[in-house]
């Protein structure tokens, strides 16, 4: 299993972006990754996913502010976040998937980073 170390997170006002990253300690471009999320509160919530193929998935509440992408020369997941509202308040985590194509299911992640704190002001 690959470390995971997210780093990018921070305070924002609503509206704003940040850009989030997910540095993985070895290679990742065979596996699908992915971010999630947890508010205060709430249980974890899917966020993205990305295939080894660059296919990508969203939750319905992010579609058309965020955008997940890869580095494979980099090891490197990202997570581009706009137009924050106060709703995006949480701690986000990366996770490796155990193969090349997202599958929905929670045992699919066998690695999970720490996290990193995203609070947007309204």
């Amino acid at each position: 299993q690959v470390q995971l170390v997210e780093s990018g997170g921070g305070l924002v006002q609503a509206g704003g972006s940040l850009r989030l990253s997910c540095a993985a300690s070895g290679r990742i471009s065979n596996n699908a990754m992915g971010w999630f999320r947890r508010a205060p509160g709430k249980e974890r919530e899917f966020v993205a996913a990305i295939n080894k193929s660059g296919t990508t998935y969203y939750t319905d509440s992010v579609k058309g502010r965020f955008t997940i992408s890869r580095d494979n020369a980099k090891n490197t997941v990202y997570l581009q976040m706009n137009s924050l509202s106060p709703e995006d308040t949480a701690v986000y985590s990366c996770a490796a998937g155990r193969g090349p194509v997202y599958i929905n299911l929670l045992g699919f992640w066998n690695s999970w980073g720490q996290g990193t704190q995203v609070t947007v002001s309204s």
